[in-house]
């Protein structure tokens, strides 16, 4: 332990001084030319408070692809654009909005009542849609309208061992285990409902005593299979309601009241689209997303307010003449997430396959004092997301599947850095960065070869709770978020020959400190290793990755530029690249 805690440190240290560090350096380029005129515009045009009202609408709503819930937001969102400038249909040449519907593959989900109490009613219940709002698993049926009432059974952790002996037909089955496993075996014993207490170790501990009095009332919402045989219902409880049923148990038999009152909609899939058309390269894009579906202010109605702020401000920067037209098309969407992206793409295969770059957006609006969730750029999967690397930590999410051969080096990670923290220094904002892991939109882009990278805040102690609320969304973090964001994807946008000498200067730095990075890093694990050899096998690999990965980043600025590339841009990427290959000296 002592030894892996000091290489941790030593690894920690070299991270910090060189690839994570985000204090100003005289020795890196400052932005494009292109990018500091949209940075200025959009900080000048980003009107957070807008922004906001637009999480405040969504946060009435528990959101699902052919709800009511879902179709107001996007309606919402619609007709603020409208009334910002954006005309109604695909309007060739002018800014435009529309509205692309599709098949719904699940059912649309909301409900109106979901109430476990004690029968007879005498305490408060607890568990209602008043007191946790999503504390309703999605799917759930209706009962009568005058409710069951059911024992209440607890299957403790709910291992196959806490089942026996236990008659679960016709009762409502309490435990531990996740929502899906209780389901199941709850439904195959005959159970009426399951309530489950399932939650993630970095929401809540499991030690009780560690728990504040806000943890004790934290749930996590979730879902059970749609079951039209059944029409049975599950729940998820905070501690403190799980508790309060617990403690009655051990005065002996209880039974509950349970009254649940839902709806499915078979309603089409909707997907929100409003673009700024290219003056130049009209068929190519720049791609911003932010799903709608999701119950939580933060998780996303944060990220479709600033998306909604990008799109406004990008649209009044040109209308005041402070922007030109862009020279790329720039695309927002609002989605049911991965679906909907997926969607897009595979109805519009032309268009997709000249989309240039991706961003995604989800979780951008957090209050980080509040929620405890850093900034993160999730990066376009690099050889970070392939070989675990202390000074490229993952986050609570977890790390995702990514083969070596699929990597494909791109200037996008680096530049969005680089424009975040220009940002972060005006506002002195925190930025991090995290591997690829996967998840939210930017999985469907990148799985059709696209450049794509999400902007998010993790870890959240309000992720997927019944807490997610208007009162943890920050509208500057939205700001600092959305003109980040704009100001890259204008950059991309619009870029010019010059602009594109300055961003291969920040890629050709970018990979001279990830490469010295990997010297640094490299050596301390070898030292360490076990199998010395072996070791030096494996940092010789993850350089080589590095290399290839960075070389071809390079060779993706010569496409940046919307007029083409100069032939002096092209000697400059090729006398990078051969700086990037020199050999370096063994461990």
């Amino acid at each position: 332990m002592i030894a892996r805690a000091a290489v941790i440190a030593s690894i920690a240290a070299v991270a910090s001084a060189t690839a994570l560090d985000q204090s100003p350096s005289r020795t890196r380029p400052e932005l494009p030319a292109t990018a500091e005129s949209a940075y200025r515009a959009v900080s000048t045009h980003f009107d957070e408070r807008d922004a906001l009202s637009i999480v405040s609408f969504m946060d009435q709503y528990w959101r699902l692809a052919g709800n009511p819930g879902f179709n107001a937001s996007i309606d919402h969102i619609r007709s603020r654009l409208e009334s910002a400038g954006y005309t109604s249909g695909s309007t060739a040449g002018l800014a435009h909005v529309h509205v692309e519907e599709f098949p719904n593959s699940a059912r649309g989900w909301d409900y109106r009542a979901g109430t476990v109490e004690f029968e007879g009613g005498s305490d408060a219940p607890p568990l209602s849609r008043e007191q946790d709002r999503v504390s309703l698993a999605i799917n759930s049926f209706s009962t009568p309208a005058a409710g069951i009432v059911a024992p209440l059974v607890d299957v403790g952790p709910g291992a196959a061992a806490d089942y026996d002996g236990k008659e679960l037909k016709g009762a409502v089955v309490l435990g531990d285990a996740p929502l899906g496993r209780l389901w199941q075996e709850g439904m195959s014993r005959g159970a009426a409902g399951v309530i489950s207490t399932e939650i993630a170790p970095y929401i809540r501990p499991a030690d009780a005593a560690r728990m504040s009095e806000e943890q004790k009332d934290v749930l996590q919402w979730g879902n059970v299979p749609y079951d039209a045989t059944a029409k049975a219902f599950g729940f998820k409880a905070s501690w403190r309601a799980a508790s309060r049923m617990r403690e009655r148990l051990k005065g002996g038999p209880v039974r509950v009241h349970v009254t649940v009152d839902s709806s499915f909609y078979d309603g089409p899939d909707r997907t929100l689209i409003a673009e700024i058309p290219g003056r130049l390269r009209p068929e190519e894009r720049i791609i911003l997303v932010a799903h709608v579906q999701e119950p939580g202010a933060n998780d996303n109605g944060s990220g479709c307010g600033t998306l909604y702020g990008i799109a406004r401000a990008l649209l009044a920067a040109i209308k005041a003449g402070e922007l030109p037209n862009p020279d790329r098309t720039l695309t927002f969407m609002w989605v049911d997430e991965v679906r909907g992206s997926r969607q897009w793409i595979e109805s519009h295969p032309s268009d997709a396959r000249r989309v240039q770059y991706m961003f995604a957006m989800d979780m951008t609006g957090e209050d980080t004092a509040k929620t405890g969730g850093a900034f993160l750029i999730e990066k376009q999967a690099d050889p970070s997301a392939v070989w675990s690397r202390p000074s490229d930590p993952h986050t609570e999410w977890g790390a995702g599947t990514v083969k070596e051969q699929s990597l494909k080096g791109t200037l996008l990670n680096d530049l969005h850095l680089a424009v975040c923290l220009r940002r972060a220094r005006d506002a002195k904002w925190t930025v991090r960065t995290n591997p690829y892991e996967g998840g939210s939109d930017h999985t469907a882009f990148a799985s059709s070869g696209i450049p794509s990278l999400l902007n998010w805040h993790f870890t959240d102690r309000y992720y997927h709770t019944n807490q997610d609320r208007l009162d943890k969304v920050s509208a500057g973090e939205m700001k600092n978020v959305g003109v980040a964001v704009a100001t890259s994807g204008w950059l991309l946008a619009s870029s010019t020959d010059a602009d594109a000498s300055v961003v291969l200067t920040m890629i050709a730095d970018a990979a001279a400190r990830r490469l010295a990075l990997e010297r640094e890093q490299g050596a301390v694990l070898v030292a360490q290793a076990g199998n010395r050899a072996s070791a030096e096998l494996t940092e010789q690999h993850v350089r080589a990755a590095w290399i290839k990965w960075y070389g071809e980043a390079l060779d993706s600025v010569e496409r940046l530029p919307a007029r083409g590339a100069s032939d002096p841009l092209r000697r400059a990427v090729a006398d990078a690249k051969a700086a990037l290959a020199a050999p370096a000296p063994p461990f």
